[in-house]
């Protein structure tokens, strides 16, 4: 099965930028849809940004378009998420997500579209 691991958050102030990390486990992780996912306290889990599985596509959160982006390197069973400008209302655990084939070469924004889910990693910002 597919295990992923996020890492890269921690406190920053606002204005600063930070870059996310999931690596995954499955060796056809290329073949995968990703998104990145937030929650914050007492808030529902929300979508955050979305590639397909060939990097060719995305889709953002209007709360970050412009100031996050989506990417990811197949040859290292890894996608990021830059995060710049942050502001305090950023604040959440970030959570990675994969779907796995088919997937249509299409990206997927909804909590349900995803099979597996990474453990989450902090990201705090201050002001």
């Amino acid at each position: 099965q597919v295990q992923l691991v996020e890492s890269g958050g921690g406190l920053v102030q606002a204005g600063d930028s930070l870059r996310l990390s999931c690596v995954g486990s499955k060796r056809t992780f290329s073949n995968f849809a990703m998104a990145w996912f937030r929650q914050a306290p007492g808030k529902e889990r929300d979508f955050v940004a979305a590639m397909n599985w060939s990097g060719g596509s995305t889709d953002y959160a209007d709360s970050v378009k412009g100031r996050f982006t989506i990417s990811r390197d197949n040859a290292k069973n890894t996608v990021y998420l830059r995060m710049n400008s942050l502001k305090p209302e950023d604040a959440a655990v970030y959570y990675c997500a994969a779907k796995q084939p088919p997937t249509y070469g299409r990206t997927y924004s909804r909590k349900v579209d995803y099979d597996y889910w990474g453990q989450g990693t902090q990201v705090t910002v201050s002001s």
